[in-house]
């Protein structure tokens, strides 16, 4: 299938699948539990209104919106923020729920009227100390949330033990550590829950940096071998003429060029540092043929990319990612498939486009083990500076795989 001259521009504005809508894990879990603390508080909120109404003549005249609009309306603005691109709002919300349900529980003792209820649930702040405790929780480290739960358990329990008749009072101690027991055991699932969204989001991220190390040696080596077999020609041949010709001008001129090669090899960390315009092409089109000799190969260089130097580095991380895109092509774009490769060059970028016919795939399909477009295509364009990587594919509708380079401004 043939490839387009359109290529390079979609590969840097297209429609696709690009890395920076990746999402972390601990993020998710924290977006989950900011919604199901926002849900708790809307629950507790239609749940307790009589027991609010009722109680608001006890407390002075300010306290009750006060003490609805900072406990309630923090929590439930934790879901709202939740539908937010940025973490960071949620964790900001979950903090200020949590301090509101502590100031409000301890302003509670100043805007009581020292009447005594008789209800046995006590006051309506102590029936979910533990939902603003799960808040602590999503907002900051585990024992800041823990030792948050233990203040606001405990001050609700005392709020108890004052307003309620005497004659409907438990023991204190027995109340406090049930309810301590109680809400710790939510609060604790919370911890674990987002602390192991961070080790996986650690974890992946280890991963994805061992594979793409790796996969950056191997590309490393498979230009070396490369540039050695083409450096054991020039010796060989030289010697040829050498042995053939004498030393007549022609093999003067061969054999300085052979030792210039040599000389190179020998100080590859200055010679490997930039390509020209040929050598990127000659790359591109040596990372392609190893894995598919028959694919066809398109370029469309800018004259004025003749003179022009690239970095190495953006050469082989993009030669190595094409040749991902081919293996992954001929694993699984199924028989009869025709792969097409595009390479445009000009001053300013390099733009590599790798297209099949083939059975296509759901994206979203691919085990989370499967790290061939996740890392060697993805992570290794996205670890390099200006590097961007497009995936568009559908079942039965090919797939393409557009690579970029952009130079500096």
């Amino acid at each position: 299938m043939a490839s387009d001259s359109g290529a390079p521009q979609r590969a840097l504005s297209g429609r696709g699948l690009e890395t920076s809508t990746s999402q972390e894990s601990a993020d998710r879990i924290l977006r989950t539990f900011s919604r199901f603390v926002s849900a708790g508080y809307a629950f507790y909120l239609v749940m307790l209104l009589p027991d609010i109404v009722a109680t608001a003549p006890q407390m002075a005249w300010w306290w009750t919106p006060v003490a609805v609009v900072l406990v309630f309306g923090s929590g439930l603005l934790l879901g709202v923020m939740s539908l937010r691109r940025s973490a960071t709002w949620m964790r900001h919300t979950a903090a200020v729920a949590a301090l509101s349900f502590l100031l409000v529980a301890f302003s509670w003792w100043f805007a009581w009227d020292g009447t005594q209820t008789v209800k046995h649930q006590g006051v309506w702040l102590s029936v979910f100390p533990g939902v603003a405790s799960l808040a602590a929780a999503a907002a900051w480290p585990a024992w800041l949330a823990f030792g948050h739960l233990a203040v606001a358990v405990t001050t609700v329990m005392l709020i108890n033990q004052a307003a309620r008749d005497p004659s409907m009072n438990n023991p204190f101690l027995p109340d406090l550590v049930f309810g301590l027991m109680f809400c710790a055991i939510f609060v604790g699932a919370t911890v674990m829950a987002l602390r192991t969204g961070r080790l996986l989001d650690a974890t992946r991220a280890a991963t994805h940096a061992a594979a793409a190390g790796a996969a950056s040696v191997e590309a490393r080596t498979v230009e070396r071998e490369r540039f050695d077999a083409l450096i054991h020609d020039d010796v060989m041949s030289s010697l040829l003429a050498a042995s053939q010709g004498g030393s007549d001008p022609t093999v003067q001129r061969q054999a300085r060029h052979t030792l210039g090669q040599l000389n190179s090899l020998r100080t590859a960390s200055a010679s490997d540092t930039t390509f020209d315009c040929d050598a990127v092409l000659a790359h591109f089109r040596a990372m392609a043929t190893q894995v598919d000799e028959n694919v066809a190969v398109r370029a469309d260089v800018d004259p004025a990319a003749a003179v022009t130097e690239y970095p190495a580095d953006a050469a082989r991380a993009m030669g190595a990612a094409l040749a991902e895109a081919l293996r992954n092509s001929m694993r699984h774009a199924g028989m009869g498939a025709r792969r097409a490769l595009s390479v445009t060059i000009t001053p300013a970028m390099l733009a590599v486009e790798v297209r099949d016919d083939g059975v296509g795939f759901d994206e979203s399909a691919v085990p989370p083990h499967r790290l061939g477009v996740v890392v060697s295509i993805r992570a290794r364009m996205q670890q390099l500076p200006g590097g961007a990587a497009v995936i568009e594919t559908r079942p039965r509708a090919g797939t393409r795989v557009a690579l970029s380079w952009m130079a500096p401004a």
